[in-house]
């Protein structure tokens, strides 16, 4: 109908897309990368696709889902590697450090994967390229089922950790400063502390507040990965 004459023309209302579990699935994880798992609900991800709460059950069955649909589609951006027989510990370590790097890169999602058994087609192809590499480095079948469960699990506990630092840091330049200053709080707390009581703690205060979270979590995947590939050609534990 033309406009009647002395009114505005009514604007096109635009067009809505499709609900989806995918569009659910990417609705959610925007709120989580702006704002956290926790704001990610599914009455929030409703209001963001302009909707009702109910019309998302008919696509996730409810919160855990959605929790684990976003997770595996977050583990579809890790890079996998094409195992190399003659650097499978290299290549674990790298697989380990490229998972880490995008959990964190989405928030505190690495709290999804905690207690979780990988069902996702993702998952399961970061846990599969685990245990092509341990396996191609001649780990042992048992101790590679144990191990792909141990990496995960340190892998998500520092990516749970350095969201926990990067919130308290949020405040940029200024936060590091407070953060640096309260580490030297730290480490002249435990070289005051009483010597015949704590001598280690007292004479190591400076080695014990001077790495920073890399490099820990790097000697963490090298001692775990040593302790790994100490099963090759090693009788099983019974």
């Amino acid at each position: 109908m033309p406009t009647p004459p002395g009114r505005k023309p009514r604007k096109a209302a635009p067009a809505r897309q499709p609900l989806s579990q995918d569009l659910i699935v990417d609705t959610a994880i925007r709120v989580l990368d702006a704002e956290g798992l926790e704001a990610a609900t599914m009455r929030r991800v409703a209001q963001e696709l302009g909707t009702g709460a109910a019309s998302l059950y008919a696509h996730v069955s409810g919160k855990e889902e959605l929790r684990e649909l976003m997770l595996d589609r977050v583990a579809g951006e890790v890079r996998l590697p094409v195992p190399d027989p003659a650097r499978w510990q290299e290549q674990l370590k790298e697989l380990a450090m490229e998972t880490h790097r995008v959990l964190t890169s989405h928030r505190d999602i690495a709290q999804v994967s905690i207690g979780l058994i990988p069902t996702g087609s993702n998952l399961l192809s970061v846990a599969e390229a685990q245990l092509a590499l341990m396996r191609a480095g001649g780990v042992p079948p048992r101790i590679a089922a144990l191990a792909v469960d141990t990496l995960g699990m340190f892998v998500d506990a520092d990516a749970i950790e350095g969201t926990i630092y990067s919130a308290r840091l949020n405040g940029g330049a200024e936060a590091m400063e407070k953060f640096i200053h309260y580490l030297g709080e730290i480490r002249d707390f435990f070289k005051a502390l009483p010597a015949d009581r704590y001598p280690n703690v007292v004479a190591m205060a400076d080695e014990l507040t001077e790495t920073g979270g890399d490099a820990r979590f790097e000697f963490g995947l090298d001692i775990l990965i040593r302790g790994i590939a100490s099963y090759v050609d090693a009788p099983e534990p019974s």
